[in-house]
């Protein structure tokens, strides 16, 4: 049922997990927290850009070295993967990023998107997609058909908690692509919330909806 989910176990991530989780834990801790671990799961995610050799001049001789070569496309799902973003901007140097919000209805549990600033043409780019929570499966779902109908060569998710029944319906609709978390919960309650989880990572990271 997790197969294809890479789990970040790093003592330094599950220490962290303990004020993320924690409901004590006011505002701009949490959002550093998030910062912190999305730094962790990036960098386990994403072993595999596209690199290039180049030779660079040292004060004492030449070097040969590695660097980037691709543009990534960050595709944060509104609005809690916002928190996500500038972790992964720090580690790649070279990113674009484009929104897509999807509204979900609480009694159905399903989502409709509500805003797609994907661009119309994806061919041959890298996205990852950033959820903090994979909860039901349902959003990250939809946003990976939406980058996958746009003919992405690689697509792939980093999230902070997800749940083993979300997992169950992102394998179902996208048996191949790769999740990369810092851990994964049993279950949901019946609002579809992943149990023992943190809450709505929304609401935490920026307030409760006006």
């Amino acid at each position: 049922m997790t197969a294809g989910v890479r789990v970040v176990e790093h003592p330094l991530v599950q220490h962290r997990l303990v004020g993320l989780r924690d409901q004590a834990t006011e505002s701009a801790a949490f959002r550093k927290l998030v910062h912190e671990i999305s730094t962790f799961v990036a960098y386990e995610a994403l072993g595999h850009l596209a690199t290039e050799q180049v030779s660079v001049r040292t004060p004492v001789g030449e070097a040969s070295c590695t660097r980037i070569a691709e543009t990534v496309l960050l595709v944060p799902v509104l609005r809690a993967g916002l928190g996500m973003v500038p972790a992964i901007q720090e580690l790649l140097p070279y990113t674009e990023v484009a929104h897509v919000g999807l509204r979900r209805d609480e009694e159905t549990l399903r989502s409709e998107v509500y805003l797609d600033r994907l661009p119309k043409d994806l061919t041959g780019r890298h996205v990852v997609v950033c959820d903090p929570m994979l909860a039901t499966g349902g959003s990250l779902a939809q946003v990976c058909d939406l980058v996958v109908s746009r003919g992405a060569a690689q697509v792939e998710a980093l999230c902070l908690i997800a749940s083993v029944p979300g997992i169950a319906r992102f394998r179902t609709a996208h048996p191949a692509l790769p999740v990369t978390c810092a851990v994964i919960d049993p279950e949901l309650d019946e609002r579809g919330f992943i149990v023992p989880g943190l809450g709505d990572a929304g609401d935490r990271l920026f307030g409760p909806p006006a």
